[in-house]
């Protein structure tokens, strides 16, 4: 029989992970983004990436010119939403491809 957790501590939530698609390593930057075709020009989305592959991934969205910054996620987080106000989308863990564009979830 499992009992409750009676120590009264949170779960603590999985470290953010790289969204390169198959890559689990942990994120280091935040790759914020939108597409001009479908979003508002306020609105940005997220992708996570390791050091590996924040490059690859920044060139994807770059040479679609959905790219508007790159930024690590300590100041992402500490600064990020907090500025702007807006809430932003981020990918689910290890969902981006270089095939398309992705949606995630509200961070």
């Amino acid at each position: 029989m499992n009992s409750p957790d009676t120590t009264g501590s949170a779960p603590v939530p999985p470290a953010p992970v790289c969204s390169a698609k198959g890559c689990r390593a942990d994120a280091v930057w935040v790759l914020a983004w939108n597409n001009p075709k479908l979003h508002t020009p306020e609105r940005r989305k997220t992708w996570l990436a390791c050091a590996e592959h924040r490059e690859h991934l920044s060139q994807f969205l770059g040479v679609r010119g959905f790219l508007k910054d790159v930024v690590t996620l300590a100041e992402w987080e500490r600064d990020g939403a907090a500025q702007t106000g807006t809430p932003t989308e981020t990918p689910r863990s290890g969902e981006a491809q270089t095939g398309g564009t992705q949606s995630g979830g509200t961070r």
